[in-house]
Order: C-alpha cells, then sequence, then structure tokens
C-alpha cells in the first residue's frame, strides 16, 4: 500500500516538517552521494549508530543516535520515508506546535535508535534512516486524527486501485506488518543488516507514549477535517 495524500489541511506552514526534509535530503545528497564505496562505508560507520559503539561507551556513538537519523542506504530508502514525512508531518506539528514537533521528532528517533540497538546489542552493524523517527510521527497523527482518512494506491496485478482508508486502520496495519517482520527477524539479526524494524516499533510506541505530552490543546472553534465525512 502507497499512501499518496490524506483528507487534512494543516492550519499552519509545516516550516519545520519541510526543513527535516530538507536536512535529510541535503545530507543525503552533499555528505553521501559524492563518495565512493569505501568513502561511504566508512563515513557511515561513523556517523551512523552501531549498537556495540554504544553500549562500548564510544561517545561519538551518542551523536550518531541524532546524526543516523539524517543518513539513508539509498534514493529509494530517503524518498520513502520523506514522502511519509511529508503526508503526515504538517499535521502533527500543526497540533504540537514547531518547537514541540522538532523535540518529539527527535525523542522518537532516539527511542528508535536505542530499540533496535537493545534488542542486538554486540551488532557492528551501522543503523541509519528517519524511518524510526517518522514511525513516532505516524503514530502521533494516529492518536490526534483518529477520524482522517489516507488515499492509498493498492496495486492489484498491473492496476492501480485508489482507496481512501482511516488512518487508524491503515496505520495500525502497518504497525502490525513492523512487529510481525519484527519477531520474524529476531533470528536472523546476527547474520546481517536489513531493515531495522524494532527501530520502527520503538520510535511508534514512543510516539504513542509522547504525543499527548507533547499536543497542545486544539481551538475550540476549528473543525479539524477538511473531509467532514467520518470514517465509521
Amino acid at each position: 500500500m502507497l499512501p499518496l495524500t490524506d483528507t487534512i489541511r494543516s492550519r499552519s506552514f509545516p516550516a519545520v516538517n519541510w526543513l527535516i526534509i530538507a536536512a535529510n535530503v541535503a545530507a543525503f545528497i552533499l555528505l553521501e552521494v559524492p563518495l565512493g564505496e569505501r568513502e561511504l562505508n566508512a563515513f557511515v560507520l561513523t556517523w551512523g549508530l552501531v549498537p556495540s559503539e554504544l553500549f562500548g561507551g564510544n561517545p561519538l556513538a551518542v551523536a550518531a543516535m541524532f546524526t543516523s537519523m539524517f543518513l539513508h542506504g539509498g534514493w529509494l530508502h530517503l524518498l520513502s520515508n520523506m514522502w511519509a514525512l511529508y503526508i503526515f508531518g504538517d499535521n502533527v506539528e500543526d497540533r504540537l506546535g514547531s518547537g514541540r514537533y522538532l523535540a518529539f521528532y527527535l525523542i522518537c528517533g532516539v527511542a528508535a535508535g536505542l530499540a533496535q540497538s537493545f534488542i542486538n546489542p554486540a551488532s557492528d552493524i551501522p543503523q541509519v534512516g528517519a524511518s524510526g523517527a517518522i514511525a513516532g510521527v505516524l503514530a502521533g497523527y494516529l492518536l490526534l486524527y483518529p477520524a482522517a482518512r489516507v488515499v492509498t494506491l493498492i496495486p492489484i496485478f498491473l492496476f492501480p486501485w485508489f482507496v481512501e482508508i482511516p488512518a487508524v486502520i491503515y496505520l495500525l496495519i502497518w504497525f502490525g506488518s513492523q512487529l510481525l517482520n519484527g519477531v520474524a527477524a529476531l533470528g536472523s539479526m546476527a547474520q546481517g543488516g536489513g531493515v531495522a524494524f524494532w527501530a520502527h516499533i520503538g520510535g511508534f510506541v514512543a510516539g504513542l507514549l509522547l504525543v499527548r505530552l507533547f499536543a497542545r490543546r486544539p481551538r475550540a472553534q476549528h473543525r479539524w477535517y477538511a473531509d467532514e465525512r467520518l470514517p465509521w
């Protein structure tokens, strides 16, 4: 399922969300793309989050909990993450406020990195990507906008099918898939890299726990949903 848009219009310009997207794109294009394979591997080992370095007391690994959120493993990795952030992040920022949103995003990203690291603390494989922090944003969206709909592309053979799915259903399906894949991946974690499912799980759980603490009270006179039809 590919999310295309949602049914909510943001009240304000999502400046921080756009800055986060710009920072991720700039880091990839300016810092990663120009490097050769050997230099890129060394760069990612330095600035990606390596669990064995984190638990081994390397102080640089603490900084890597933040820098790793702005590095990606390729164009598809970058674009898929930024597209999800573009769709869901503006509304969460609108509800939290720009400063709170930035803090919320970074804390969820740190929680995501720690969750993946605790699952495999001896791993020497660096973690990179914004998806753990974005998982926290998805969780925030789930709780703040439960009546929203997500316009989704579902390919059936060669034919595209466009459908509006309630945000609650879409995001719970996404989280359930991460949880199932995370459990399935437990036995193979020592063998190599791959998708950091437990980072997604950790970021999502952090978002569920924290979003109400960061959210501002909505204005009573404002209708949050552009599409006033309820999903149920």
